[in-house]
């Protein structure tokens, strides 16, 4: 395939501008454009600066704001805010950009410049919605602090309606995730020889992992969303220190307090520190922009369907102070997040592309409630706990 640069001048790249529907060379070209700029956490800037040329040249107005997401808007019209929200970082690593068998590699093709190359070409191309979309990648979503996203929460006017870009599949519609635990267990104990029968540190460090794991129970699973499940993602120590890094996905409805409470009264020693805690969140079936999708979806044919997420996203860090319509939606297959060969098909790709501009038609006729706020199921947000 001929790979269009999307900042070449429109005669030379084949995209019909702004006023129309984005082709495929463009789209592919876009895409390629993005995985051949490394985006690891912390490092966004370039990939950043190449979306704002790209994004400007289809017709956005487009910036960096002061954390680095890059922000597109393109307005058409009275009518609902509709954000598509992606992110621009990718876990550490290279996987060589190649295009083979109608699969395009790279780090980040799925999780998750897929889904936000997607949005870019849809919002350009839905000529038919009458209101203000705006395209946002948002940085450091692959890092605990989600950074990016709660820049975005903390500054932006709440849309009328949310997507999210992630890899669900073209077919597809995600409507929660778990949220997330973040622990980090610190133990000093006095040097002593290895044979006296003490609690060592490294001991101890063990120990909390293991009373963590027994207090979630038999059930506990990372591939179950009504229960949680735990990783131990670090451990460093010796005799006389250790530090013990724990993750925790939590189902909705789940006693955050109550968890952290009792495994610190279990430990004989040391301190347990919350790092991070998000909540899940989980939108119904009836959901605006679920049926959005779903909808551009059938209109290609395809039998939708609708999921849960054992991960996060940054669909929960929105989700807690935003109450409007959302739901996750992107092409890809998510179990080749952060794998060695990632790589995304790109008819899926492109059918993804037209499932996202039927959805913002759809989303341009959400009715307004008195508030302002639009008609239709609110997220279920888990903001307190049991």
């Amino acid at each position: 395939m001929n790979w269009a640069s999307p900042l070449r001048p429109p005669q030379q790249r084949g995209h019909l501008g702004s006023s129309h529907k984005v082709t495929e060379t463009y789209a592919a070209g876009l895409l390629r454009g993005m995985l051949e700029i490394p985006s690891p956490s912390y490092q966004e800037r370039a990939l950043a600066d190449y979306l704002v040329g790209a994004m400007k040249d289809l017709g956005f107005r487009a910036h960096i704001d002061g954390v680095g997401n890059v922000i597109g808007v393109i307005e058409r019209g009275d009518g609902p805010t509709v954000m598509l929200l992606g992110h621009t970082d990718t876990v550490s690593g290279q996987v060589p950009v190649r295009s083979e068998d109608g699969r395009l590699y790279g780090r980040g093709a799925v999780d998750a410049k897929g889904p936000l190359a997607t949005m870019i070409c849809a919002a350009a191309g839905a000529v038919d919605f009458r209101g203000r979309i705006v395209v946002i990648g948002v940085v450091e979503e692959e890092t605990p602090r989600s950074r990016g996203a709660m820049a975005i929460r903390a500054t932006h006017a709440r849309p009328d309606a949310l997507i999210i870009g992630e890899p669900s599949g073209w077919s597809s519609v995600v409507l929660g995730y778990k949220g997330k635990l973040d622990l980090r267990y610190t133990v000093k104990c006095s040097a002593t020889h290895p044979s006296n029968p003490v609690p060592k540190a490294s001991e101890l460090a063990v120990t909390c992992w293991e009373t963590l794991v027994e207090l979630l129970g038999p059930d506990a699973s990372h591939g179950v969303f009504d229960q949680p499940g735990a990783t131990l993602c670090q451990v460093n120590g010796d005799l006389t220190s250790a530090t013990a890094d724990l993750s925790i996905r939590i189902p909705p409805g789940f006693d955050v307090d109550g968890l952290v409470s009792t495994l610190r009264e279990r430990l004989p020693a040391g301190t347990l520190e919350v790092l991070n805690s998000v909540a899940a969140c989980r939108v119904g079936r009836a959901d605006p922009a679920v049926r959005a999708l779903v909808s551009g979806i059938r209109r290609l044919h395809a039998r939708p369907r609708l999921a849960v997420k054992t991960a996060t996203s940054d669909m929960n860090t929105l989700a807690e102070v935003w109450d409007i319509p959302m739901a996750t939606y992107g092409p890809g297959d998510s179990s080749l997040d952060h794998a060695d060969d990632e790589h995304i098909v790109l008819s899926d790709y492109m059918r993804a592309i037209d499932v996202l501009t039927i959805a913002l038609s759809e989303l341009a006729h959400l009715p307004a409630r008195p508030d302002g706020r639009p008609a239709g199921e609110a997220p279920l947000r888990i903001r307190s706990l049991r």
